[in-house]
């Protein structure tokens, strides 16, 4: 809470505006699978803006040795994977299933698996839905407009702008199987993807 009330502070200084809909599809019973698109740093900040207290978040390894942003991220509690190793995050996931239910949190992923700042998806991976299918959890989708108008490394541009964040329904996992992964993923991936271009003012 001391971290996401620091770094809703930075949005000021870079002169970003956030527009958040749908915070009341976080209040589900019990825990639960949220998914974002990932486009840069900035995300962090959409972050602080929605993210639930009882959530967690799941990293790549890598992301410890990123100098403060790592420590930020190291005590925000982030879970860290070994993307490397398919055995380390298969074990990391089914303990992060384990702990979901035990400790009733939320675990917010990106499925994407790096950041993409071209203004679409990039392909999911399934892990977070093999995660919300095993643990019988719903998925909530979270979708942040591109950043393209205002943010380009490649050019060196750098804005202020207006970010607007939605929250999407609960997609229901009860009864799926490992067989069902996806058709989910894919069933998700679209809805994000429609949600990414209506929110960015494109069509899709």
């Amino acid at each position: 809470r001391i971290i996401k009330t620091v770094v809703k502070t930075f949005k000021y200084f870079f002169g970003l505006r956030f527009e958040v809909k749908g915070l009341e599809n976080f209040k589900v019973e019990g825990p639960a699978i949220i998914v974002s698109n990932h486009q840069s740093i900035l995300d962090m900040m959409g972050l602080m803006e929605v993210l639930p207290d009882d959530c967690v978040q799941v990293g790549k390894k890598e992301l410890m040795y990123a100098g403060t942003v790592g420590l930020i991220i190291y005590l925000g509690g982030v879970i860290f994977i070994n993307r490397k190793s398919t055995t380390s995050a298969k074990m990391v996931m089914a303990e992060v299933a384990k702990t979901m239910a035990t400790e009733n949190v939320k675990v917010w992923v990106y499925p994407e698996g790096t950041r993409n700042c071209t203004g679409d998806l990039l392909p999911f991976k399934k892990g977070a839905f093999h995660l919300a299918v095993q643990a019988q959890v719903p998925v909530i989708p979270v979708v942040y407009s591109s950043f393209t108008t205002f943010y380009n490394p490649k050019k060196n541009l750098f804005t202020s702008g207006k970010i607007k964040v939605e929250v999407l329904a609960p997609i229901e996992t009860k009864g799926l199987t490992s067989d069902d992964v996806s058709d989910l993923t894919d069933r998700c991936f679209h809805t994000m993807r429609e949600t990414l271009f209506r929110l960015s003012g494109r069509p899709s």
